[in-house]
């Protein structure tokens, strides 16, 4: 029986606790922490986890405890810090995304876990949806022919009070505005799916965010050898309709789902009929998708326990976790230096350092409000 525990008690820490308890025969929850007073009390409660001890320091709890994985779900400059100190007391590491703010951080973590011999996974939990395993396994056919454009929408919709949490709407504390903190799941699929691309050109600006000196759109293009991806990341969309959309040379694909392949005339135009033979084998790679029998959260969770179990490496690892911050960290320097930006980004970059983007990004306007919480649930989604 694995023993858990969790560093932060905020509104994702429910999603690492109801995954874990899907997984009841292999672990429990035995400590939570938190320093605000009262909120571990509060979330042990509600939750029903009356034999989770309650901390208030992180610090306290890896010494006090006998863990064997620790859940990371705190505000995302605290990332690095906690996890090195998780990693160093001999304890396997479940980090939320992002995975730390800077470069220089992430590998301060992955070279910790490497030298205590620990695991370090980092939340991708959409990799874990049946709808995207579905879209990597038919890129991954090879029937939509190379890539030529792709289209991701990290569309989300949040209002002012959104970044009147503490930690949100700043640089240092938040380490950057919606490309980093909603467009991190749709960057690690498109890193997932078409791999890393050689240069990036971005804008940013603040639409709707009076209250916050990050960014709440940026609207990017990706360039690979051949191709190109554009990525919008958005927390002013209404309606919050994300979307992949795949163009090969054989076919397109997306999600939401749809396929399509075009045949031509003599011309070149499209002939009336498209190539329905190889819309119906793309048709049948996505039928033979064997159901994730764990999604979201859950799904991530039971790979690390089975990794932790296995000492193995999870899916998702500090590796993967550091490249979405690498292509993040390109975005904004492409948008705050107003260039194009060649990856990979080298440790002699001033933006690899921890602390740049507060130097450098623009503060789009003062954060004028700071509560400890705020009420109601996180939704993740559209709801209609």
């Amino acid at each position: 029986m694995l023993s858990i525990g969790i560093v932060g008690t905020g509104g994702i820490a429910r999603a690492h606790v109801e995954g874990y308890r899907r997984f009841g025969e292999e672990c429990r929850i035995v400590a939570l922490c938190d320093p605000a007073p009262g909120r571990t009390e509060a979330l042990r409660d509600e939750l029903g986890l009356e034999g989770a001890r309650v901390h208030t320091d992180a610090a306290d709890m890896l010494a006090a405890e006998s863990l064997d994985l620790v859940s990371v779900a705190t505000p995302p400059s605290t990332h690095a810090a906690l996890s090195i100190a998780a990693l160093e007391a001999g304890v396997d590491v479940l980090v939320e995304k992002p995975m730390a703010p800077s470069l220089e951080e992430c590998d301060a973590m992955i070279e910790v876990a490497a030298r205590h011999g620990r695991l370090l996974s980092v939340v991708a939990q959409n990799r874990f949806r049946d709808d995207m395993a579905t879209l990597k396994e038919v890129l991954d056919s090879g029937l939509v022919g190379p890539v030529s454009h792709a289209q991701v929408s990290s569309s989300w919709w949040r209002s002012t009070a959104y970044y009147d949490l503490w930690w949100r709407g700043t640089w240092e504390s938040e380490g950057g505005g919606c490309t980093l903190n909603h467009a991190i799941h749709h960057l690690d699929l498109t890193l997932w799916m078409l791999g890393a691309p050689r240069a990036v050109t971005s804008v940013l600006t603040n639409a709707a965010h009076e209250n916050a000196e990050v960014e709440d759109l940026s609207v990017t293009v990706l360039q690979y050898d051949r191709a190109l991806a554009e990525v919008t990341a958005s927390v002013v969309h209404h309606g919050e309709e994300q979307a992949i959309v795949v163009q090969g040379r054989d076919a397109r694909v997306s999600q939401p789902w749809k396929v399509t392949a075009e045949l031509a005339d003599p011309n070149g135009f499209p002939a009336p009929v498209g190539d329905t033979e190889r819309e119906a084998a793309i048709e049948a790679v996505a039928a033979a998708h064997v159901p994730l029998e764990h999604l979201g959260h859950a799904g991530q969770i039971g790979d690390v326990l089975a990794a932790v179990r296995e000492r193995r490496r999870p899916t998702v690892d500090g590796t993967d976790g550091r490249r979405a911050i690498e292509l993040v960290t390109a975005i904004y320097r492409a948008g705050i230096e107003r260039r194009t930006v060649d990856l990979p980004l080298s440790p002699d970059d001033v933006y690899y350092r921890a602390g740049t983007l507060a130097e450098r990004a623009p503060h789009f306007f003062a954060k004028s409000a700071s509560v400890d919480s705020l009420p109601g649930a996180i939704t993740v989604g559209a709801k209609r």
